[in-house]
């Protein structure tokens, strides 16, 4: 099918994209930041982003240091380790190098703030 643009210009919708043409995708941003403060972000990204890049695209880098720096000091990691990774797609830690995927959902992961053991043994004392 052949559309008639705003400038005159004819394009193809049937045809498949050249490598010099980039397809944009939506993914999807989620940190909570602490128990009362959550930021979710829509974002439209090239089919080629890394995890990295849409971090910096969001202007989340900037927008959280603590991010910032612990993207810095991960950055030539290809394996997320367990205990200290703070991204990840969908619960699955990925590393920063990870090609995002069409609807991915990127999460940012905080340290917890208190101790789930004592938490539940203060709930039982109650």
């Amino acid at each position: 099918m052949v559309e008639l643009t705003a400038n005159g210009v004819q394009s193809d919708n049937n045809c498949a994209p050249s490598s010099e043409q980039t397809m944009l995708m939506t993914v999807y941003l989620a940190y909570a930041e602490d128990a009362k403060c959550q930021h979710y972000l829509t974002l439209q990204v090239n089919d080629e982003t890394s995890l990295y890049e849409a971090l910096r695209q969001a202007g989340w880098l900037v927008k959280f240091p603590a991010l910032a720096r612990w993207c810095e000091q991960v950055a030539d990691i290809a394996t997320p380790t367990a205990k200290r990774w703070h991204v990840g797609i969908y619960a699955q830690k990925q590393p920063l190098s990870y090609r995002l995927q069409p609807f991915d959902r990127i999460e940012v992961y905080r340290s917890l703030s208190a101790d789930p053991m004592s938490q539940r043994k203060n709930k039982s004392r109650v």
